[in-house]
């Protein structure tokens, strides 16, 4: 028992290593360390820190929205499935699914804005805290309202970009 949470972290950070060698995002246009802009970067500084005030809409904000929406939805419906297994292998996947689940979300938000990464990390804090209370008892029927408060935080950012 006192495993499984080390086990699913190693998974956790396995996935999210492969996850963000995947598909590589962009340095954020306030970087002066890159030493060569990509094209999607050039074409989101076009308009530099003229309105600092408003949110920069960038390509790299865009596709992490896309894909972090696309990712819960994904794991919503990955552990439904788990649930169905029942106590307490059941439950093991559930766990370990809002572990990759979180993973997922965390390695997508690379390279957005500050508000749209901030929120998917609360989404993030959200799932593994999920995971936690789904390992602490195979009779666990956590509440998801942190979670679903958490999302639609994430889904405002994402819509005001």
């Amino acid at each position: 028992m006192y495993r499984s949470p080390i086990v699913l972290s190693g998974f956790a950070i396995a996935a999210v290593i492969a996850m963000s060698s995947c598909d590589p995002q962009p340095t954020s246009e306030g970087s002066a360390t890159s030493s060569t802009p990509t094209a999607s970067s050039a074409a989101s500084s076009a308009a530099p820190a003229a309105s600092s005030a408003a949110p920069v809409i960038d390509a790299a904000t865009t596709k992490a929205c896309d894909n972090i929406k696309k990712d819960i939805k994904d794991n919503a419906d990955k552990v439904a499935k788990a649930e169905k297994i029942g106590p307490p292998a059941g439950h093991i996947a559930v766990s370990a699914q809002w572990i990759a689940g979180s993973a997922a979300v965390i390695a997508h938000s690379i390279g957005a804005t500050e508000t749209v990464s901030s929120a998917a990390e609360k989404v993030q804090q959200e799932m593994s805290n999920l995971s936690d209370e789904y390992n602490k008892s195979a009779d666990a029927k956590p509440s998801k309202k942190k979670l679903e408060a958490a999302v639609k935080e994430l889904l405002a950012a994402c819509s005001a970009t």
